[in-house]
């Protein structure tokens, strides 16, 4: 036999080494229909091995008196269990025998093919995944475990089978499985309560359907919490840009409104509130109904608006919006009630955006919060 150091870079001399080849196309390496990390003629010769069972010294026991031969040095090298069961058979016979009961024949066939090759074809993992997940459970095949577990998450895991796949991962400690099954579960809940797996949980199994609606529940409440805070989030915001739009409406300006009017009042400036907010001034300037008893809404809301920026303005006395320093005076007659109220209004609106681009604003957050 050939030294391979003779074949080191130190002693072999030649033309230089040929460009590296294209890659192949995996189709030219592995089986279409299989699913495999090997390549294709290595495949074939595992399975001739397991196919032909030419020197097997295992009998495997199925379902329906189904039997299976076997390589022991095979299948006790793919599994520890597997291995720890030949060992417990004391019968002097040249074939070892175990059983593999519970699941159909053609499963146990498919997963000891998986220890012999770990292949398998697409229509057996379609047919059989629940029954390999649990033989790779049982029998410690961790590889089978993450092939049955990235087929459900990928492909086969649907709002029917769902409820048992869930309760499978459970058993099997395929956590990752597990969350992924939950989630459908909540997302799909109408659909998956009326499934047939649902009702044979319900019968099998009442504990766990209590906690899934518990789950679920709880995570209807979770929603319409996170539903409530961002409305309030978008309240606070549009009163945020409200404030704004008022000091630049009075201070600079815009359009039909302010200390200078612009020669094109159909153009729209940065501010998003600017349009709402000068229709409610010309309401408010121009309504007859402020003054009767029950008021105006429009009045209403407009007063409101004035005296949030009478609490968040800093400077009354340079500010241009109207009323102001007024407001800013009538705070000091307020009910305790009703000052703590605006307190936390004014926090919230100020929170939401931390640093307003009016100077108004600059320093009210400091003294407010």
């Amino acid at each position: 036999m050939e030294n391979i150091d003779d074949f080191s870079p130190e002693k072999v001399s030649g033309p230089p080494a040929p460009p590296t080849p294209p890659p192949v196309k995996s189709m030219d390496l592995f089986m279409k229909r299989s699913n495999s990390f090997v390549s294709k003629a290595t495949r074939d010769s595992w399975d001739r091995m397991f196919d032909e069972a030419h020197g097997a010294d295992v009998l495997i026991h199925t379902d329906d008196d189904g039997l299976i031969y076997a390589h022991s040095n095979v299948i006790g090298m793919a599994s520890d269990v597997i291995r720890g069961m030949m060992k417990q058979d004391k019968r002097k016979s040249h074939r070892k025998s175990i059983s593999i009961l519970g699941v159909p024949h053609d499963a146990v066939r498919v997963f000891i093919r998986f220890l012999y090759s770990s292949c398998y074809e697409k229509q057996d993992m379609e047919d059989f995944a629940m029954h390999l997940l649990v033989l790779s459970h049982v029998y410690v095949v961790p590889h089978l475990k993450r092939v049955c577990e990235s087929e459900f998450e990928n492909i086969l895991l649907n709002k029917e089978n769902v409820i048992d796949v869930f309760q499978l991962a459970l058993l099997c400690d395929a956590p990752r499985l597990g969350l992924l099954c939950h989630r459908m579960i909540l997302k799909n809940f109408e659909e998956v309560s009326t499934s047939e797996g649902w009702q044979a949980m319900k019968e099998s199994h009442p504990r766990l359907q209590k906690e899934l609606l518990r789950s679920v529940a709880y995570e209807l409440n979770s929603l319409k919490q996170r539903n409530r805070k961002q409305k309030e989030i978008q309240t606070y915001t549009q009163l945020y840009e409200a404030m704004e739009a008022f000091v630049h409406i009075c201070r600079d300006g815009c359009r039909e409104i302010g200390p200078t009017k612009t020669e094109t009042p159909h153009v729209s400036c940065g501010f998003q509130a600017c349009n709402g907010l000068e229709q409610l001034l010309k309401h408010l300037a121009g309504c007859k109904l402020r003054s009767i008893p029950g008021g105006c809404s429009r009045c209403k809301r407009m007063w409101q608006l004035l005296e949030l920026h009478s609490r968040i303005c800093v400077d009354s006395e340079q500010c241009k919006v109207p009323l102001c320093s007024s407001l800013k005076e009538r705070m000091k007659t307020q009910s305790r009630k009703d000052e703590k109220r605006w307190k936390l209004l004014v926090k919230n609106v100020l929170s939401t955006k931390r640093i307003g681009g009016s100077p108004f604003f600059l320093q009210a957050i400091d003294v407010t919060l």
